[in-house]
């Protein structure tokens, strides 16, 4: 499998030709989900779904899919009848060769003045991949490759690393940092790499690992 990391919380998962791709949101590219077979949206802020990059990537491709929570999928199912999957915790499902399990039911608490909106995170093969969303979410089985969202107004770096010790991934890759700047991030490499308990790693955007 191959991870290409895309701005802020956007990934791309490519395996026997097929492509998915996980929250392409308004801080992402532009063409962050064109070509995908299958794309993922965790939740229904801005960073994470946006409606026109979802749409450009549907029309692109007639095949193309979208599995999402309900307040995602209302927004964009009529544009695209059949082809909008509703999804929530303890769901399985296939998506363009990638076996996919959710997990989680709420984003994490930005203030309790703030109402909590619907989050889910998405378990891959088996474990291979796990993109949390914007929550701390442990989903129970073994991970092989943790998305790791390192920084967010629901966050704070003590949280980020007791989330690394409890998930106990073999890696942790960054993702929801786009409000991190290049100052800080050497803070965050020594200290989330320190304390963790697992190999912690960063992508530019548009660099790739394989997995």
């Amino acid at each position: 499998m191959k991870l290409i990391k895309k701005s802020h919380a956007c990934v791309r998962l490519e395996k026997d030709g097929r492509t998915l791709v996980l929250d392409p949101g308004a801080f992402s590219e532009e063409d962050a989900a064109l070509g995908a077979d299958a794309i993922l949206v965790t939740h229904e802020h801005p960073d994470h779904f946006d409606e026109l990059r979802l749409r450009a990537a549907m029309e692109a491709d007639p095949a193309a899919e979208i599995w999402t929570l309900r307040s995602v999928a209302e927004k964009i199912s009529a544009a695209f009848p059949g082809r909008v999957h509703t999804v929530g915790h303890g769901d399985t499902f296939s998506a363009a060769g990638f076996d996919v399990q959710v997990h989680g039911e709420l984003h994490a608490v930005i203030h309790p003045d703030i109402p909590r909106v619907t989050n889910v995170g998405f378990l891959v093969d088996g474990g291979k991949v796990f993109h949390p969303g914007d929550a701390l979410t442990v989903p129970g089985h073994p991970v092989e490759t943790l998305m790791l969202p390192v920084m967010a107004p629901w966050n704070k770096i003590s949280e980020v690393i007791d989330y690394v010790r409890e998930v106990r991934p073999q890696r942790a890759y960054d993702i929801h940092d786009a409000l991190l700047t290049d100052l800080a991030r050497p803070v965050y490499d020594r200290q989330i790499g320190e304390l963790g308990g697992a190999e912690h790693l960063r992508l530019a955007p548009g660099d790739s690992a394989r997995l």
